[in-house]
This record gives structure tokens, C-alpha cells and sequence, in this order.
């Protein structure tokens, strides 16, 4: 049996919502889901389940450039002018090309486009593609999902007397480029529901302000809500705000699409009989084709698939998308398997270096960043993988992607000085540098990832939203949690969790038999549960708490409701912490350094010895040790006990006359000690743990036992309030060095 992946839970705090349930006419699961989605009254929850219900503020009143944005595209409309647009070879640069080019030719304008070689050249608009604009005789430039940071090649396109309209939705320079109008969603004020749009979201607002302007049919729009809604899915932006709204029109536009390419797309993919598509039918079937081709072919394919009218064209560029898809998928295995071997034959300490950077010669540059976002979640850490330009190996090109304390472009900015070009968002991001300044990179990197990663980020995380008993997972509950779609980045698929369940049935399925199919049950209720790839982990203990999805589930005419596993953990046993005996004394204190002395001089006086590896005097009936069994008139400590409870214990059982302190300090042990502790005691699966035992045993507080039970991703309302596992440690170091003259009044 194969030990399943270790994950760090991060639990929902409880509130009380029958009440806001009962108004809204929701199950309390539901409202508790939402609620932790921030929805914390019915007005923002009602408006969120119909997103049509409150107009949107105009654009205008947020994007401050979009006003003359439209007008330079006016112009060009009325005076015959070229238009070009230079994109970007990934699924959001590719629609948000398409849409503008669609847009534009629509409106009579003359427009062409250019996509950088994702292998040559790299991200963005350079100096080549203005110089073969201004010699076809542009007279505006646009990008769509870059140039935000282009400062050199922008400032070229003007000085050459082109006009220049930025669209983008990467983090901008302190400095912006000097172009005519700049549209980016990160210059736009906080709160505004614009603020999470990706690049096709920002092209799709500049899209529709000009139809209004030239005074066309919102009909023409419905194409562009098309383009708009798959690229905002393949981009993985947060379906929030009017991402939510315009996706949630889209979604129900792609059944009966008016993009020929869109449509034969859709039957390549084996989709053509979807109904009702949803955000997976994007995330996991059409932007893997489209992204394909950006990653290891010409994204021209992906173009004119979505611009054509021509069947031949469309059929053929659809292919090339699912041939390109294949071999994409062969080199993500491919590197993946090389990596995780390169990282396993020497595997990285990430509590000292938080960070897994590798780099390798003869990678797909093209695909390396999907490579890195599943390593990251095979090993819950940031992930920068790079592979070399050149046959000298003289430059590095890489990609990166963060955990969600890890800001990836924060880091990346941290670390400029050894970069030649850079740039992404929190997530993710791309790099190149030269070879010889890996070294000195590599450690800023880890510095960085050390300032802001604590030992327990350092797990992939699965974040919950609302725990439930088997028997509330029913069909009504499932079909009331579709009402949140679509589900996305920002609005995840509800991840619900049960505690103690009883596995009555576990077995291995599928074709390869990677699959495992359980059988769960509580005292409310029993479920199926499907576990894909998780047959190396049976047999299961026969008590746990699981993780899961809610599936619906159609069988010879019926429907039921399945669940799908996403993680397990050992339940958490009852903790204690027994009460001490009523105070009786108070003793004085002072310290001692010749224990043995002191017997010596005192035969008829009782003895309690107590501390950490505390020594034996044997011949010495008037001492006992560590427990007292009856009062003693001395108490020796060797070490300080791992919390005053323990003193106070001591002290009340005892009732010594006299207490010595001896000038010891016991170990503190490693955040990464006690989390092994904490995990191997939950291995036992006891039924009550007694946090007064467990820190006697490994000599730490039951603050600091209760803080890596925290870290690990358990909690409890009724558990008193700790600081982090390191503070706890620190508070730790901090008693056992408490001065003899302050002890009394611990006791």
C-alpha cells in the first residue's frame, strides 16, 4: 500500500445560516458554500445567483483610455486606414486576435495580425513586428494580452509615426509605454467588476464600445461573446464579476455556435451532441486543442479557424488543432516523467529551498508550463522549469507557477537583475536569462520563497467549503449547487468533506485498473465513491474523513448522486487536556547545580526529580521520579516542564516546600518534527488524544501540538486560539529560558 498524498485542508469556519437559508428558499450547505465564496448577505447572493439583476457600470466610467481608444478605431473606419494587431500564441492571445480581427473586418476596416514565434522570438510585441507593420503601411497598431510592458517596442511604433492601442491584462511597469490609449484591467479601480478580465475580456469591452459607437446591431456582438467565453476559460480567469455574467451568456451560445470554425471544433472534440456546455467542456476539451497549436505549432492554424467561412479551411485547421493536441500531450508525459525522476534522484529539501526549480536541455519549451503546473501540484510548492534556447546552452527559457502564497511575479521582479526578460501574475509567469547567472538566480529564488513560504504552505492545498453528512447528499442538493455555475478560478467547483466515514467496500476499476471505487458510510446515510487514481493506495483504513465532489450519476433510468474523491485524511480523535488539582502552595524558587549534593545533605527529605532526560541517582529511596505519588517536600526540575500547566500540575500534586530549578534547557524541536509527530500520531487513528500526554512525550506545549494540527489543515471552533507552528516553537524556546524569579507566577 502506497501512502496517499499528504495535503494541507484548509477548513471553512462555521457560521450560522438556517436563518439566511430559510429566506432565500437553500439548503444551509449551500448557503454555507456561498457564504465562504464572501457572500455574506441575501442581496449579494441573490445577485450572484442571477447576475442579470443589477446593470453593469459603463466601461467608460472605469477603463479611462477606452474613449480614445474608440475614437482612434473611428478614424482608421472612416479614413480607410490599416489596421494591425500583434497577439499572443496561448488560448487568450489567439481568441483575443480572432475577436478583433472579426470585429474590425465587420466594421469595414482593413486588418491584419502578427503572432511572435513562441520559440524565436518569445512573448509580446518587439521591434521586428513594428518595423514590418510600418513598412505595410499600418497607420494603428494594437495588441491584445501584451505590450503592457513593450516600453522599447511601443516607443518605435510612435516615433515611426503609427498610432498604438494596448490591450492587456498582464501586470503593468512602473513606467507605462507611451502609447495613444492603454486598456488593462490593473489600472482600473479596486472593486470594479471589470477588474478580473482577461485579455480577450478586454478586447471583448473594446469590441463592444465601438460597435455601439458606429451604431451597429448588439447581434454582431454575439460572435464576439463566443470568442470572448472560451478564451476567458482557457486563461483560467476568475469567473467573477462580468467574467461571471458574459460567460454564463456565452456558455449557453456554443451549443448552437454561429462560428463555423467554433462549431467544427466542437466536433472534433467529440462534443457535438453537448446540450448544455459548461466551463469543462472548455478547460478540458476545446482550450487544450486551441492552446496546442500555440504551444508547438503556427498559431495562424488557430486564426483562421476562427475567422474563416470556408468548411474546407475550418476542417482542416480543426485537425491540425487535434493532431497538434496529441503530440502535446505525449510531450507533457514525456518531461513530466524526466522531471520528476531528475527531482527524485536527488530530491530537494523544500523547507530549506521552498522553491523546485530544474532545468534541462532538449524540453518543448511550448509545453514546460504545463509541466510546471502539475508538479506543482504533485508536490504543493512553486514550481520554474527551464529548458535552453540554444545548442551552446548559453540561455535559459523557462515558465513558472506559484501556490497562493507564492506571488510569481514578485518574484521574478525580485530576482530582475539576473533576468533578460520577464513577466506574468501571481500564478504564473515566463523568464529567460543567461546560463551563466543561474546560480545566483536559483539562490534569490529560494531567498524569496523563504521570506514568504512557511514550512506547512509547502503541501499541495485543497480548499474546502462546508462539511456535510452523507445523508444531506442528495440529487436536490446537487442540481441547487449547479445553480453557482459556471464553476472557475475565484468560483471553484463546491469541495465538500465528511468526518469519521466507515469504508465498507473498496475495490480497483477501469481498464487498467488505476481506479478505485469505494463504498462509504456514516450513521446517516452510505455513498459511492469514485476515486480516480487511486488504486496504488488501497486498501484505505476503514476510518477516515474524505474529500469530494458531488456527481450525478445516471444508471438503467435512474439518477443518483456519486461522489468524487479529492482527498483523505485520518480523523481527528477527541482531544483532552485534563484540569489540575486545586493550587496549594506557592513556593519559592531558586536554582540548583549539584543535584546529588543536595540528596546528600538532606536523606530524610522526600524528593521529586521531573524534567527532560532528567538523570538516576540510584541508593536514594527519598527520591521518586517524574509523577509524584504522594506529596514530596522537594521538587527538583531538571528542565522546566513543556508548559506552565505541567508546573502548576506538578506543584498541586506534590505541594513541595521547596522548588530548585537546575540551569537546563530541553531541545526545541523543528516545525517539521512535530508535523511528523502530529501526522504519525493521527496514523494510530486513536479515539481521544490527551494533548497533556502527547506533550510530555515529545516535550512541547499542547499550544504548539494544536498549532501543527492547524498547519496540517485541522481545526475545531471549540479549540483555544494559538499563533503559528514557528511562533509557538519561538514561545516554546521562550519559557524554557523563563528566569527562576519569574516562575511564581506561572504557579
Amino acid at each position: 500500500m502506497a501512502t496517499w498524498p499528504l495535503q494541507r485542508w484548509l477548513l471553512p469556519a462555521a457560521a450560522p445560516v438556517d436563518h439566511l437559508a430559510q429566506k432565500l428558499g437553500l439548503s444551509p450547505l449551500t448557503v454555507q458554500v456561498l457564504m465562504q465564496r464572501g457572500l455574506q448577505t441575501e442581496a449579494a447572493i441573490r445577485h450572484f445567483l442571477d447576475p442579470q439583476l443589477e446593470p453593469l457600470p459603463p466601461p467608460e466610467a472605469h477603463f479611462r483610455d477606452l474613449g480614445a481608444a474608440v475614437d482612434i478605431l473611428v478614424q482608421a473606419a472612416r479614413q480607410g486606414q490599416k489596421v494591425a494587431i500583434c497577439g499572443d500564441y496561448d488560448a487568450d492571445g489567439m481568441t483575443s486576435t480572432a475577436l478583433l480581427l472579426r470585429l474590425l473586418r465587420g466594421v469595414g476596416i482593413a486588418a491584419d495580425y502578427a503572432i511572435p514565434s513562441r520559440m524565436q522570438e518569445g512573448y509580446g510585441i518587439n521591434e521586428r513586428i513594428v518595423q514590418e507593420f510600418h513598412e505595410q503601411g499600418v497607420a494603428v497598431v494594437m495588441t491584445v494580452d501584451n505590450g503592457i510592458a513593450a516600453h522599447a517596442p511601443i516607443a518605435l511604433a510612435v516615433q515611426l509615426g503609427m498610432q498604438v492601442v494596448i490591450t492587456d491584462h498582464h501586470e503593468p511597469p512602473t513606467e507605462l509605454p507611451p502609447a495613444h490609449a492603454i486598456l488593462n484591467p490593473h489600472l482600473i479601480p479596486e472593486g470594479s467588476p471589470y477588474r478580473g478580465l482577461a485579455g480577450v475580456g478586454v478586447a471583448y469591452v473594446l469590441g463592444q464600445a465601438l460597435l455601439q459607437r458606429l451604431g451597429y446591431d448588439a447581434a454582431l456582438a454575439e460572435p464576439l461573446l463566443e470568442l470572448f467565453t472560451l478564451g476567458t476559460i482557457a486563461d483560467l480567469a476568475p469567473l467573477t464579476g462580468v467574467n461571471r455574467r458574459w460567460v454564463k451568456q456565452g456558455l449557453r451560445l456554443l451549443a448552437n455556435s454561429r462560428l463555423l470554425g467554433v462549431r467544427t471544433l466542437i466536433a472534433v472534440a467529440g462534443l457535438a451532441q453537448v446540450e448544455d456546455f459548461n466551463p469543462d467542456h472548455i478547460g478540458f476539451q476545446l482550450g487544450p486543442r486551441i492552446n496546442a497549436i500555440g504551444r508547438i505549432g503556427d498559431p495562424q492554424a488557430v486564426i483562421e479557424l476562427l475567422t474563416t467561412d470556408d468548411p474546407q479551411i475550418a476542417q482542416q485547421r480543426a485537425q491540425e488543432c487535434e493532431i497538434a493536441n496529441q503530440r502535446r500531450r505525449q510531450l507533457c508525459e514525456q518531461i513530466e516523467q524526466e522531471a520528476v525522476a531528475l527531482h527524485e534522484q536527488s530530491p530537494q529539501d523544500f523547507q530549506q529551498e521552498p522553491v523546485l526549480v530544474l532545468v534541462q536541455p532538449g524540453w518543448h519549451h511550448g509545453v514546460i508550463g504545463i509541466v510546471a503546473s502539475r508538479l506543482m501540484e504533485r508536490y504543493g510548492v512553486p514550481v520554474f522549469l527551464g529548458t535552453y534556447e540554444d545548442v551552446a546552452q548559453t540561455v535559459i527559457r523557462g515558465s513558472a507557477r506559484g501556490i497562493p502564497e507564492f506571488h510569481v511575479y514578485e518574484a521574478l521582479h525580485d530576482s530582475r537583475e539576473f533576468l533578460e526578460r520577464y513577466g506574468g501574475h501571481r500564478a504564473a509567469g515566463g523568464f529567460s536569462l543567461l546560463a551563466q547567472h543561474f546560480p545566483q538566480w536559483r539562490e534569490r529564488l529560494q531567498a524569496f520563497g523563504r521570506r514568504c513560504l512557511q514550512p506547512h504552505h509547502l503541501r499541495p492545498l485543497l480548499q474546502l467549503h462546508a462539511q456535510a453528512r452523507l445523508g444531506e447528499l442528495t440529487l436536490d442538493l446537487h442540481d441547487e449547487l449547479q445553480q453557482l455555475q459556471p464553476f472557475g478560478i475565484e468560483n471553484p467547483t463546491p469541495q465538500l468533506w465528511s468526518h469519521r466515514v466507515r469504508v465498507v467496500e473498496q475495490a480497483t476499476i477501469g481498464k487498467d485498473r488505476q481506479h478505485a471505487k469505494l463504498r462509504v458510510r456514516d450513521d446517516t446515510g452510505e455513498k459511492e465513491v469514485l476515486a480516480w487514481g487511486w488504486a496504488d493506495y488501497l486498501p484505505l483504513p476503514d476510518c477516515l474523513d474524505i474529500a469530494y465532489t458531488l456527481r450525478r450519476n445516471e444508471f438503467q433510468g435512474q439518477t443518483t448522486v456519486n461522489l468524487e474523491l479529492v482527498g483523505i485524511r485520518y480523523p481527528l480523535p477527541d482531544l483532552t487536556i485534563p484540569p489540575p488539582p486545586p493550587l496549594v502552595t506557592r513556593p519559592t524558587c531558586q536554582p540548583v547545580a549539584q543535584v546529588e549534593e543536595l540528596l546528600s545533605q538532606h536523606p530524610q527529605r522526600r524528593f521529586l526529580l521531573y524534567g527532560y532526560r532528567r538523570p538516576e541517582f540510584p541508593g536514594c529511596p527519598h527520591l521518586t521520579y517524574d509523577r509524584p505519588r504522594d506529596t514530596c517536600e522537594v521538587l527538583i526540575l531538571w528542565t522546566l516542564p513543556p508548559d506552565p500547566i505541567y508546573l502548576r500540575w506538578l506543584v498541586a500534586k506534590a505541594r513541595p516546600q521547596t522548588v530548585y530549578v537546575a540551569p537546563h534547557c530541553p531541545p526545541i524541536p523543528t516545525a517539521t518534527q512535530v508535523l511528523a509527530w502530529v501526522e504519525a500520531s493521527l496514523a494510530h487513528r486513536p479515539a481521544t488524544w490527551n494533548l497533556l500526554a502527547l506533550g510530555q512525550e515529545h516535550w512541547v506545549s499542547p499550544a504548539v501540538w494544536v498549532a501543527g494540527l492547524r498547519t496540517l489543515g485541522y481545526d475545531a471552533p471549540h479549540w483555544p486560539p494559538t499563533a503559528a507552528l514557528a511562533a509557538e516553537l519561538d514561545r516554546l524556546k521562550d519559557w524554557y529560558r523563563t528566569p527562576v524569579t519569574d516562575l511564581a507566577q506561572h504557579l
